[in-house]
């Protein structure tokens, strides 16, 4: 992992003030003369900087996102926990972490940070900007802010815009957080217990019904109690529990909450998705209840230059993650196709 310090003040979206900015990231691969060859990867809600970890079968070696062919670059998001400033970052004017009292950070804050990170790295063009879920509003924002730099998309399961759906599911998960008599207390392990139970609720919606009947029900008939699918939700908090902040989490979920294209741009969000001209890959999950392939749909009839897949696979929202084969042999036709 790679730190880059700015310099100067970091304004948000906000107005508020943040001083020292750091921004954590990866490469992988080497920038060609040419600067032609840059695939950034944004990273979604709880992920971080090292892609080739969490997205294996799409980027790394041997894959259709290989480092030995690009330069692949990803960097945490503003407001997590796996390096970039957020509320476990020292607070330069109190010597102490920031904890609750990190501002306010918004989808388009966060790509105001990448581009400072681009800048660093001398990169003028992305040949191809990629991310799911919430790494999508990140790469849909750019492509906006800096339709010049961006070359190529693909988003999967992403939207325009948050949906009330899911508002509704954060803010859910927010008060479970806030129910945590801890969460705003300046200790890493505030609002531990409410993290727990916001990762159980945001789990229902990264899976669904079929996969988790067919997953987790019990064969014994005569059960009472300590059932697989409680035990699987609880085994899920406690993981994210482990390695992640409650106030980072409460932080970019509201970030999330932020996104639409059309704020401040005095358009529709049909018309700012009309002005995005990049060639875009769009794939949707047919099982995914949290952002719906109506969404994917939705982007890819609003942009000039779409092409629209849908994958089938009963591993809903984390079918982005999960069904890599199935990704990469779309990503790597529609590739050579736009070559």
């Amino acid at each position: 992992m790679n730190y880059f310090e700015p310099g100067g003040a970091f304004i948000t979206e906000g107005g508020e003030t943040l001083q020292g900015l750091t921004i954590a990231y990866d490469t992988y691969g080497t920038l060609n003369p040419e600067g032609d060859n840059v695939v950034w990867v944004c990273h979604a809600l709880t992920s971080n900087s090292a892609v080739t970890d969490w997205w294996p079968g799409v980027v790394g070696e041997n894959t259709v996102i290989d480092p030995a062919k690009y330069f692949i670059v990803c960097a945490n998001i503003l407001g997590s926990c796996y390096g970039s400033s957020g509320p476990t970052s020292i607070n330069p004017k109190t010597g102490r972490p920031f904890y609750s009292e990190f501002p306010a950070v918004t989808i388009r804050d966060m790509v105001n940070a990448h581009i400072l990170l681009r800048q660093h790295l001398g990169i003028e063009k992305i040949f191809l900007l990629m991310a799911g879920s919430m790494g999508g509003y990140q790469a849909l924002e750019w492509s906006v802010m800096e339709k010049e730099r961006i070359e190529n998309l693909f988003l999967i399961t992403t939207s325009a815009a948050e949906s009330a759906w899911g508002i509704a599911i954060h803010t859910a998960q927010r008060l479970s957080i806030e129910a945590d008599a801890t969460w705003a207390e300046p200790s890493p392990d505030a609002g531990k217990k409410g993290l727990k139970a916001a990762r159980a609720i945001g789990m229902l919606t990264y899976r669904n019904y079929k996969i988790l009947v067919q997953q987790q029900t019990d064969k014994d008939v005569d059960k009472t109690d300590n059932f697989r699918a409680s035990s699987y939700l609880i085994y899920q908090g406690e993981k994210l529990a482990n390695r992640f902040n409650a106030q980072s989490y409460w932080l970019l979920t509201k970030a999330m909450d932020s996104h639409n294209l059309a704020r401040g741009r005095n358009k529709t969000i049909e018309q700012v998705l009309q002005s995005i001209t990049q060639k875009t890959l769009i794939i949707g999950i047919t099982s995914d209840i949290l952002c719906p392939v109506d969404e994917q749909k939705y982007i890819a009839n609003n942009l000039q230059n779409a092409t629209y897949i849908e994958i089938d696979s009963s591993y809903g929202h984390d079918g982005f993650l999960i069904e890599c084969d199935k990704i990469s042999g779309h990503l790597e036709e529609w590739i050579a196709g736009i070559r």
